[in-house]
């Protein structure tokens, strides 16, 4: 019920903004229909108005992590951030209950996949696809251990009266304010690689024929695909197998009290490492044992014939990242004066407060008084915003072409995204790469995807004139980097902070982070300003 009040509050907060921006309209046509007169003679002047903008940092709590679209796994070394290791633990289910597996089972491997986030770059004439991996960060080997684990992640919090759903949390606690023992995720090792590195190589599967010889059997995308350990040659036997007709394997409540699932553990073997964003939920990413069993022929009631078969484990119900953090000491924000540098980290890491005119907690202030006398005359509109923008420059002294593509600006009050988001059509074949027209993304050093970046550009237009149309509320706003900005949905952070309860998926997802130039800066062309251009009737 609580979930779905929230729900409702966002759709009715989002049903207003349009209305306001649809009122908004309609005050624009009637300004316009005078703007120009029929002998081209020009009635109207346009110019240039900039306001003071007050931004400063803001540390950022630990997040909720089960619940998330994708899972962070690996080793990452942040330039100037410091480092993330990034581990994952997850319940699974098989896709099938009461299983009939035959006698005499033999196993002939368990092989464990998860897809990367790939594209396909080019294709041969024998249909070989060269890929490009997405969503990979670093490029150096990490050790990777697959266990056992031995934690139950239960699904509803004992510690409340209504049987409200468990929340993990990055840091390794959960709603519960307990914490998550390391040494209960590491049962029975099932797979260890010192020198492990995710690779953009096809994957082609073989299979032996008559002869005994390999043939191509077909060919995957790439992919965390291995090969899982059978410790004692008997480990999956009396898993799975040997469970044949017994409670253990009749439901999803008692397999996952059972078998409670999977833990991915990565260590650092270098300085830099890797870390993968990856989708354990995909259909394509599971368990499958694959094994052979006499079964009774249905011709004949006395003898058996050979059967090959599959048995699949599915990643569902809780998939929980653990995430440890050596990060920098991140300077307390300045809410009176502001800060000089805005510190930009993804995870629990750091985001930055853009406070319109100075605002109080209300909003108000004499510039933004000054504001409202300059656009707005009692309940009549002066002039007509053509644009209103906001520019922040990367402190190229401190970052070195590492930045975010990204960043993303939402209203920090109602914790929605700004109106300009919503009503942004522009698209592209990547949901990531969408809303450019709102939230531009990096301008770089002669356009380089490499290269240094210079500044953000990001266009509020419709949220001024929601104020001014509609006298909406001047509300602080969360700047934060994203790994999507298609990704907004919220996620509950840890902690009594009541300015700041979530975060949007991309930024709780986003191991990259940027130091951009705040507004208290002695560089004048480089301070945040809000700057509007706008139209004004010359009669």
């Amino acid at each position: 019920m609580k979930k779905t009040n929230i729900t409702l509050k966002h759709i009715a907060l989002t049903a207003l903004i349009l209305t306001g921006f649809l009122a908004c309209d309609k005050d624009f046509a009637s300004l316009e229909s005078d703007v120009v007169n029929s002998d081209n003679t020009s009635n109207f002047d346009n110019d240039l108005a900039i306001y003071p903008v007050i931004t400063y940092n803001k540390k950022l709590p630990a997040f909720q992590s089960n619940g998330l679209p994708e899972n962070l796994l690996g080793y990452y070394n942040d330039p100037v951030y410091g480092t993330s290791t990034a581990n994952f633990v997850a319940q699974m289910v098989p896709s099938a209950f009461d299983p009939s597996f035959g006698t005499n089972v033999v196993i002939d491997s368990i092989i464990l996949k998860v897809p990367y986030f790939s594209t396909g770059i080019n294709t041969d004439e024998d249909g070989n696809v060269t890929y490009r991996l997405d969503s990979i960060y670093g490029n150096t080997p990490i050790k990777l251990s697959v266990f056992q684990n031995n934690y139950f992640l239960r699904s509803f919090n004992p510690e409340s009266e209504f049987n409200d759903s468990q929340k993990y949390y990055s840091n390794g606690t959960t709603s519960g304010n307990s914490l998550i023992n390391p040494l209960d995720l590491e049962g029975q090792l099932l797979y260890q690689d010192d020198e492990f590195l995710p690779s953009s190589d096809e994957i082609i599967l073989t299979e032996l024929d008559d002869a005994n010889l390999p043939f191509e059997s077909g060919k995957v995308s790439p992919s965390l695909r291995v090969k899982l350990d059978n410790p004692n040659d008997d480990y999956w036997q009396e898993l799975i197998f040997n469970k044949e007709g017994g409670p253990e394997l009749s439901n999803i409540n008692n397999f996952t009290n059972y078998f409670r699932g999977l833990y991915f553990k990565a260590e650092a073997t270098n300085i830099d490492g890797s870390l993968m964003l990856l989708n354990f939920t995909s259909a394509n990413s599971n368990i499958t044992i694959y094994y052979t069993s006499d079964v009774a022929d249905t011709e004949t009631d006395s003898e058996s014939a050979q059967q090959e078969g599959t048995y699949v484990l599915n990643f569902s119900g809780n998939l929980v990242n653990i995430i440890d953090n050596n990060f920098i000491t991140i300077p307390d924000g300045d809410p009176v004066n502001g800060d000089e540098q805005l510190f930009l980290k993804g995870g629990a890491g750091s985001m930055a407060i853009v406070n319109l005119f100075n605002g109080d907690s209300e909003g108000n202030s004499p510039e933004f008084t000054q504001f409202k006398d300059d656009f707005q005359d009692g309940d009549t509109q002066k002039r007509l915003v053509n644009e209103a923008y906001l520019e922040f420059y990367v402190d190229q002294t401190i970052m070195q072409g590492q930045e975010p593509d990204r960043i993303y600006l939402f209203d920090l009050n109602n914790n929605v995204p700004l109106i300009d988001y919503f009503l942004d059509q522009s698209v592209s074949d990547q949901t990531i790469n969408a809303k450019i027209g709102h939230l531009e993304p990096l301008m770089r050093v002669d356009d380089d995807p490499d290269g240094e970046g210079i500044k953000y550009k990001i266009r509020i237009t419709e949220h001024i004139n929601n104020i001014i149309v509609r006298d909406s509320t001047n509300a602080k706003l969360g700047l934060v980097v994203t790994s999507n900005v298609g990704s907004v949905d919220p996620v509950n952070l840890l902690g009594d902070d009541e300015s700041l309860k979530i975060l949007p998926k991309g930024t709780v997802l986003s191991p990259r982070g940027t130091v951009l130039i705040g507004s208290n800066t002695s560089d004048v062309d480089k301070r945040v300003k809000l700057k509007i251009y706008y139209t004004e009737p010359n009669n």
